[in-house]
């Protein structure tokens, strides 16, 4: 059975064609992308990657062949990405895949004109990296969960079954631009969100 994780990388390739398909394929024009992401050597996030590939096998895109893929990972350094991304820029990549938001503000913060897709998102418009769903303007687009909602009722659903929940500790970090607008939501319930900052994901185990 195909996890979620892997489902959603593989329906990524599937929006990630859709601007090449728009500019439509030159003949023997070799296409390049960049990836933006985490790790490469987390064995978990490889096996997305490799859905990732076979979904664009599956519609034509053979890499070595019609398209190159440059990876750039972080490597649990968010700071890296602006640098990651402007090296992508330099290579005059056809567009950019970004892991999700914390990824896709570092290529945006880039180029305004390459094309720019996230495979997933938690909430694209509040983060106001694109205008809307339904339209997303500019250079940007990609497989938005709608997270924020999400988030929002999944707080209704506590409220009712523990009746005067005031306190709510939600663990964020300040370095995803979408964990702001699901504190919003929160907030927007009547709940206090007390501060429980982290800076790197091994802070939650210390």
């Amino acid at each position: 059975m195909i996890d979620r994780r892997t489902f959603l990388t593989g329906t990524g390739a599937v929006v990630f064609v859709a601007p090449l398909v728009a500019e439509g394929q030159q003949a023997g024009k070799v296409y390049r992308v960049g990836v933006l992401g985490e790790k490469a050597s987390d064995a978990a996030k490889a096996r997305l990657w490799q859905a990732f590939r076979s979904g664009l096998r599956e519609r034509g895109w053979i890499e070595g062949g019609n398209i190159l893929i440059e990876h750039r990972w972080a490597e649990g350094n968010a700071a890296r990405l602006p640098e990651l991304a402007a090296d992508l820029v330099r290579l005059k990549v056809d567009l950019i895949v970004a892991r999700s938001s914390t990824y896709v503000r570092a290529a945006k913060e880039t180029t305004s004109s390459i094309p720019i897709v996230f495979v997933v998102h938690a909430d694209p418009v509040g983060t106001g990296q694109v205008a809307s769903l339904a339209k997303p303007g500019g250079n940007i687009t990609g497989l938005a969960m709608l997270q924020t909602e999400i988030n929002s009722k999944g707080l209704e659903l506590l409220i009712s079954t523990v009746p005067g929940t005031k306190r709510v500790a939600v663990l964020w970090s300040p370095d995803n631009p979408s964990h702001t607008p699901g504190l919003k939501t929160a907030k927007a319930l009547g709940l206090t969100i007390p501060p429980s900052v982290l800076g790197r994901a091994d802070e939650v185990v210390q």
